[in-house]
């Protein structure tokens, strides 16, 4: 059985690993992609010809024409949850499986939730940069997250890691999410205009879907305190970008830090991360090797159910899987 990796060099060492492709080897026979540049759909149906499975990177597209172009194509693959990427509309037509990776990420991005949280609170990136441009940092008195309210939107496996950690802290935690039962009773579930009139900081980890579109909009900015911190950790698909940069120049919120973006690649928008009163990584909160490592071999794991004759595991679509 033949593969496609379509990660470039840099990203399959960043986002794949050496151990896991090794593995990968050993199982089915694998093409890399050697070149600078993610391939385009052309590219892909030109490397993918005679494989059976792709391995899909979160920068290479797999649309329709994929499918129509490429027979013998079984499965394709992401050694993540985000399977947007992918036309699985198209897969399914074609009777193609897509399946995506678990969240072996969390407890990353909840590592780096922490340090931003502890960053807005007291100008560490302020006066790092002021330090390193030669200009003495000016003074200012921090906050302490102990004793402070924070409110988490969404309830998923990573607000799940990280609101215990928040209250072990001292921290009020309050959640809004309506499909999800908040059972630790340290925890407040509200609705979310009474989370966001109620909290010092506020942290998005809501799933990004037609729903959640815009969620933080004018009016749920303007319902924050004038003293409250942003946290944007989810997608940037969840703000209105137009109206947080509004709330964040006239001093309605009193800043912001964010990992995601409507920039390419889900970065943060660099008219975002330039404003003085922003902190911004650029889509680093699962790049550990740990993370990385372990979605990958989630998809290790697909391909020995394959090789095997098996379901594999993270199936999105297993109904309409024809091409066996």
């Amino acid at each position: 059985m033949k593969l496609l990796l379509t990660h470039v060099p840099q990203a399959r060492r960043q986002y794949y690993g050496a151990r896991a492709l090794a593995r990968l080897q050993e199982l089915v026979e694998v093409t890399l992609h050697e070149g600078d540049m993610p391939l385009d759909t052309a590219g892909v149906i030109a490397m993918a010809r005679g494989v059976d499975f792709i391995i899909a990177d979160r920068s290479t597209p797999v649309p329709a024409e994929v499918f129509a172009s490429l027979p013998g194509l079984k499965v394709v693959m992401r050694s993540a949850i985000d399977i947007r990427n992918i036309d699985v509309a198209a897969a399914s037509q074609a009777g193609v499986l897509v399946t995506h990776a678990e969240a072996g990420f969390v407890q990353s991005v909840v590592e780096l939730t922490l340090g931003l949280l502890v960053d807005l609170s007291r100008g560490v990136s302020r006066a790092v940069a002021d330090y390193q441009a030669g200009r003495l940092p000016e003074i200012k008195v921090g906050r302490q997250l102990g004793g402070s309210t924070v409110g988490i939107i969404g309830y998923g496996r990573i607000s799940r890691a990280l609101a215990p950690m928040l209250a072990t802290l001292g921290m009020k935690v309050l959640v809004s999410d309506p499909y999800a039962q908040v059972d630790d009773r340290r925890f407040l579930k509200l609705p979310l205009e009474e989370l966001l009139g109620q909290a010092d900081y506020v942290v998005c980890l809501a799933i990004a879907n037609e729903e959640t579109e815009n969620l933080m909009n004018g009016a749920a900015f303007a319902r924050m305190k004038p003293h409250a911190f942003f946290i944007n950790m989810s997608r940037g698909n969840l703000v209105d970008e137009t109206a947080l940069a509004k709330a964040l120049g006239e001093g309605r919120i009193a800043g912001a830090a964010m990992d995601v973006g409507r920039a390419p690649d889900q970065m943060p928008s660099p008219e975002l991360a330039r404003l003085p009163n922003v902190i911004a990584t650029p889509h680093i909160g699962g790049l550990t090797p740990p993370a990385s490592e372990s979605q990958a071999f989630d998809t290790v794991r697909q391909v020995e159910a394959l090789v095997n004759g098996e379901v594999p595991p993270g199936a999105a679509n297993l109904e309409s899987w024809t091409r066996r």
